[in-house]
């Protein structure tokens, strides 16, 4: 039971750092959305050199949440299989103390 607190204290900070990462996709998207609707007084090549910058962080922010994702699925299941583990551990135990007493008697 004290694996699965700490799992979930572990994925409290966890959770949040991927909402603000996610925050920040979404106003960077809906940024771009409405970027052709702005009117900047920069010229066009530094127009277009801002889109790909931006194009840029929203990609590599998709990425780094995609690994953030990934991380999260690996703790589950790393979780359920200590789970596993100790279950089949006491298991092994009680069956090899039965034995050892049916044998005796």
């Amino acid at each position: 039971m004290e694996g699965a607190e700490k799992m979930e204290s572990k994925d409290k900070p966890l959770k949040s750092q991927v909402a603000i990462r996610c925050a920040k996709a979404a106003i960077l998207l809906s940024l771009l959305k409405s970027f052709p609707n702005r009117h900047f007084t920069t010229s066009i090549d530094d127009q277009r050199e801002d889109k790909e910058m931006m194009m840029r962080e929203i990609g590599d922010l998709k990425m780094e949440l995609a690994r953030e994702r990934l991380k999260s699925k690996r703790i589950k299941l790393c979780g359920l299989m200590e789970v596993i583990l100790q279950v089949m551990a006491v298991l092994s135990i009680s069956t090899f103390l039965l034995v050892i007493v049916l044998m005796q008697g």
